[in-house]
């Protein structure tokens, strides 16, 4: 059975109407098990909704009363209801999947043709649903294709999300082996000036690979995975020469590969893999005068079939919301400097 909405003790469809064109909505729940998950700690989703929405929302029981103008009472009850149904499917509920369901709900009332199947990543150990119409495309362009380029700022989850679905092609027997790369370019240093063996050169460079591959995966799959070949984790530079078959293959903070770099990766992809390819245009730590890899591939493939491009921007970012607000400062401080200020 479905939640449903009530006023009082009468089931009714649709919201009651109150004095100065404000309306109360009331969902009742039938699954009071869920409720501590979909209210949130102190009710702090409730807390988000009433903050983001402009609302009131006040739980009794196993209801919510939602009051509020019309419009953003029907998104509150549109974002809880989507909640406890994934709720409801196993998933877990954060103050991020709150902020993102909020999103998608807005997105879908502004743009009704935006898609509204399931593109949800289950991996062995989360379900992953997207908290941006932008993640959403991603997620949709990553099970349609097997060239996927996401661009865009940090927090967006470009990396995250192609490692979830790498996990879950993985799981699935899609593909035989995951394979992450990236480019061991990193503010200028080189690899050459630190300390250590390979291996402990290059690591610090993919710690946020296996940090994601550990969100997905158990441990001990991982761990498996890494020493029969099954997961490989490796620099841009062991890429060469290699023509990589059922295989799901990302390539992260791709700005900092040159155009032969990237070239050379791209020509990688054989039978039955997939390839996404990740970076910010913006954030290039190349020498003086090197052009981007990933900025010359966007430009060269633009429009080619079987390969697609979701941007993402600042208003994707589902970090904590302090981390929108650096980089609107960053962006902004980038637009209004003047050409001599800058080397």
């Amino acid at each position: 059975m479905c939640p449903v909405t009530q006023a009082g003790d009468d089931i009714i469809e649709g919201a009651r109407q109150t004095a100065a064109g404000q309306d109360t909505l009331i969902l009742a729940f039938d699954d009071n098990r869920l409720l501590s998950e979909l209210f949130g700690e102190h009710d702090e989703h409730l807390a988000l909704i009433e903050e983001r929405l402009g609302i009131e929302a006040t739980p009794r029981g196993n209801r919510v009363a939602l009051h509020g103008p019309a419009a953003a009472t029907e998104t509150g009850r549109q974002v809880l209801l989507a909640l406890f149904d994934k709720l409801r499917r196993g998933a877990r509920i954060d103050l991020g999947e709150v902020e993102g369901q909020i999103r998608l709900v807005r997105a879908r009332a502004h743009s009704p043709e935006l898609p509204a199947g399931d593109v949800s990543i289950r991996t062995k150990r989360k379900i992953i649903h997207p908290r941006s119409p932008t993640q959403r495309a991603y997620m949709a362009a990553m099970k349609s294709h097997e060239l996927v380029f996401g661009s865009g700022p940090a927090g967006t989850g470009k990396t995250y999300l192609a490692v979830a679905a790498a996990a879950a092609s993985l799981a699935a027997g899609e593909v035989d082996r995951i394979i992450l790369s990236r480019p061991a370019v990193e503010a200028g240093e080189r690899l050459g000036f630190l300390p250590g063996d390979m291996k402990e050169k290059v690591d610090p460079y993919l710690r946020p690979l296996y940090d994601a591959l550990y969100d997905m995966l158990p441990a001990n799959l991982v761990a498996r995975g890494l020493t029969d070949g099954t997961i490989e984790i490796a620099p841009l530079a062991f890429m060469r020469g290699r023509t990589l078959q059922r295989a799901f293959i990302i390539l992260d903070e791709a700005q900092n590969t040159t155009p032969q770099q990237m070239k050379m990766f791209l020509t990688r992809l054989g039978e039955r893999s997939r390839m996404v390819v990740t970076g910010d245009p913006t954030q290039v730590d190349l020498p003086k005068g090197v052009r981007s890899g990933l900025v010359d591939a966007l430009r060269l493939l633009d429009g080619v079939e079987g390969i697609a491009h979701v941007r993402f921007t600042q208003a994707d970012i589902v970090r904590h919301p302090l981390v929108t607000r650096i980089v609107e400062a960053y962006d902004r401080d980038r637009s209004s400097t003047r050409p001599e200020d800058t080397d």
